[in-house]
This record gives C-alpha cells, structure tokens and sequence, in this order.
C-alpha cells in the first residue's frame, strides 16, 4: 500500500531541506564535484558515441581523458596567461579610456557638454569614481578567481572526479533508476527524461555555441588588430547564452574600443562591426537551430533569476547548479501546469458536467 500524499511531501520536503542546507554549508567542498560532474554529463554522449564505434567504456574515457587533458594543457599554457593579463589590462584602462572618451566628446562636440552642465559633472564623477575603484575591482578578480579555480581543484581533484563519473555514468544511471519509488517511477522517467532533453539542449547545444563564438569573436578582433581583442571576445562567447545579450556587449564594447584605436581608419572600425554582425548572423541562422534547436525551455527572464537567485544564496557553487535546478524546476512547473489543467481544481462542475455528457 503506497503511502498517503501528505506523507509523501512530507518526506519529500525533508529530503530537499537537507539537500539545501548540505549545499549552503558544504558549499566550497563541494565544488570540484559539481564541477567535474558538469564536465562527466557534457561528456557523457561523446562517451556513448566512441563506445558504439566498438571502443569499451574505459577505452572511450581514457581516450577522451587524454584528449581533454592535452588541450586543457595548451589552453593553460598558451591562452589562460594572456586572457587573464587582457582582463587586468583593460580593468586598469577603464579610467583612461572614459577619460579619452570625455575629451573626444569635448572636443567633437563641444555644445553637447558644457563644462557647467550636469552631464559633465557626471561624466567626471564617474570618471573619478572609476580611477578610485580600478585596484579594488583588479583585487576582487584576483581573489576570486584565486578562490573559486583552486590549482589543486584544476589540476587534481576535477579530472579525477570527471573521470570517475564518466567511467561509471551509465551504471549510476541505471542504480538511481532501481531506487525510484515503483509507484512513482514512469513520471520519475519520464520528467527526468524532459530535463535531460532540456539540459541536453540548452547545456550542450549552448555550450558548444558560446565556445564556437567566443573562439570565433576572439581570433577574429585579434587578426584586425583590436586591443585586448582576446578578452572582449571571451566576454561577448561567455554572455551568448542569453539571446542577443553577448554579441550587444560585446558589439558595444569592441566597437567602443575601436573608435578609440582605430579612430580615422573607418575600414578597420567597419571590420570589428562586421565580425559581430557576421556573428550573430551564423549564430541566428546556423549555429542556434542546429546544436540547440527551436525548443529549449529556459526562458532568458527565468535563466538570470536563477543565476542571480542561487549566486547569492550558494556563491560560486549556486550559479553551477543554477541552470540545470532551472531546467528541472521549469520541467515541472509545465507538469504541474497539466495537472492543473485536468483536474477537478480547474475544470470545476463544468467539467465534471461534460464528463456526464
């Protein structure tokens, strides 16, 4: 005999009150193992492809671990060092460049700010507090990278964890789905199902795009000669999950850029607009539709609330967890919405009338 609901959400919330509070105290332990448990999924299909072109599961892990590990050191060597350089660069430049940008307006446009005029006190107020705040924002990054990427988590315990998991993906899969409640387990399948389209989709297809376009943005700023060409490509690759947001800032940011450098030369500024116009078009048209599809179920709107929501209440660990808690949660939101839709609660005595009918 199944037990009463009431029983059931009671254990059910208790077990998620516990997963909550493991994950707000065990935080920081916990994140090399939701980190090399994100690479193990992402991973996971490729895994599954290597074994059915007759490769066994430790023969498809250790090739893939070697390959991962080889651009994983390329990446450490040959692009870390000047994506980090880039970043602390253009950090110290903000003030100089809203400097430069304050006297280009002056002096193209000198009836547009009046020295007297609240626009200019402003613009200098924020010229000063951008001066004032450069060094505290270059510490904060440092400290932060320096507490949230660990060289012990990089280079120990992550691999190790992703290689685990991957070697055991499958049989975890298969002993969770014997542990599922026999009442419950085909919409435990079926919703579990759902989310891994919607993960498989949006986690993957995205990732595969945003890495694809930032490649894409930074090799391109780089070849036209764009100071810190590097960083405002990773940047504008980082933020394309967020539709339009990544080519917008990071448009805004390389055009910004080169107005200051290559001022004159309107070739070389007409070059830096086309290659995120180009961007965004391949995006739109190519990359999206194929690697994601039309239907991913995490509505922009939605996607920051839950990077915002779990960032504040878990930290760094929180935004790693954020989009597949979104995922779920959406999954069942749409669940819940079809209960809804044919129950009692909803239909009330007309449908229960139609129903007689």
């Amino acid at each position: 005999m199944a037990l009463p609901v009431r029983d059931q959400l009671r254990y059910w919330g208790i077990a998620a009150a516990v997963f909550v509070l493991v994950l707000w105290l065990l935080g920081d332990v916990l994140l090399p193992f939701v980190i090399g448990g994100a690479i193990a999924y992402f991973l996971d299909p490729v895994a599954d492809r290597l074994e059915g072109l007759g490769l066994s599961r430790i023969a498809a892990t250790a090739l893939i671990s070697i390959v991962g590990m080889v651009v994983f050191v390329l990446a450490l060597v040959m692009v870390v060092p000047a994506l980090v350089t880039q970043l602390v660069e253009l950090t110290e430049a903000f003030p100089q460049l809203f400097k430069n940008f304050r006297t280009f307006i002056e002096e193209r446009f000198p009836a547009i700010l009046d020295r007297n005029s609240n626009t200019h006190q402003f613009l200098v107020s924020v010229g000063e507090t951008l001066k004032s705040k450069t060094g505290e924002v270059v510490q904060a990054i440092v400290a932060s990278v320096g507490s949230a990427i660990n060289v012990v988590i990089l280079l120990v315990i992550v691999p190790v964890v992703t290689v685990y998991l991957l070697l055991d993906w499958d049989r975890m899969i298969a002993r969770l789905d014997q542990l599922l409640p026999r009442d419950h387990a085909p919409v435990i399948r079926r919703l579990a199902g759902d989310i891994d389209n919607v993960l498989a989709s949006f986690v993957r297809g995205m990732g595969s795009v945003c890495l694809i376009l930032g490649t894409y943005y930074a090799v391109a700023l780089m070849a036209v000669g764009l100071q810190f060409g590097l960083i405002v490509g990773f940047i504008a690759g980082l933020i394309t999950f967020i539709p339009y947001l990544g080519s917008l800032i990071g448009g805004s940011l390389a055009i910004g850029l080169a107005l200051f450098q290559f001022w004159g030369d309107w070739a070389s500024i007409g070059l830096v607009a086309a290659i995120f116009v180009t961007g965004q078009v391949v995006e739109g048209n190519f990359l999206t539709p194929k690697l994601v599809g039309s239907s991913v179920g995490l509505h922009p709107v939605w996607l920051l609330l839950a990077l915002s929501v779990f960032g504040a209440l878990f930290g760094f660990v929180g935004m790693l967890i954020a989009v597949p808690v979104a995922a779920a949660l959406g999954v069942l939101a749409r669940f819940a919405t079809g209960q809804y839709l044919t129950s009692r609660l909803y239909t009330g005595l007309v449908g229960q009338e139609q129903d007689d009918d």
